[in-house]
């Protein structure tokens, strides 16, 4: 795919699957296992989930990524903490799949990460249920953030193909 005539960037999807659910996808060009600790190694997590573009500081990122674990993400300067996100792992199966709760809000999702090996290529689906038709956000919204944070996923996976 091409983004802005640009070879190699490719644009994270969002489409409504139902009533209740959006889905995102995105293809990286790093395996699975570097797509999946991305996603749970607080150390790198915290450098690519805040969109930039929001001048969003995430001042503490807690991940126990694990069947039953937990994670709480805060964003902040750290003095006056703006907002927490946080819930619980229901499935963590290395590298391909990530299921949690976030339990940071009555209407929030549970959101489901799969990872599926592309010949050391990885397409992610991430799928986001939510309880009820009204919860759900607009999906324009959720394309520019989307776009954002795996834009700056992709930017992180490709510094580490060059420093290995």
């Amino acid at each position: 795919m091409r983004r802005n005539g640009q070879p190699g960037r490719r644009d994270a999807t969002v489409a409504r699957q139902s009533g209740r659910e959006l889905v995102v996808t995105r293809t990286f060009d790093s395996p699975t296992q570097a797509v999946f600790e991305a996603w749970t190694r607080p150390e790198l997590f915290r450098l690519w989930w805040a969109p930039k573009s929001m001048g969003a500081v995430l001042s503490a990122c807690e991940i126990d990524a694990r069947t039953g674990g937990g994670y709480r993400l805060t964003f902040g300067d750290g003095a006056s903490d703006s907002a927490s996100f946080f819930g619980k792992y229901l499935e963590v199966t290395p590298p391909s799949r990530l299921v949690w709760t976030n339990e940071e809000s009555e209407g929030g999702p549970v959101t489901t990460v799969t990872l599926e090996d592309r010949r050391e290529r990885t397409l992610l689906v991430l799928s986001e249920l939510y309880p009820s038709a009204e919860a759900v956000p607009d999906a324009a919204g959720m394309q520019a953030m989307a776009a954002e944070q795996f834009d700056q996923l992709d930017e992180l996976l490709a510094s580490q193909r060059r420093t290995a």
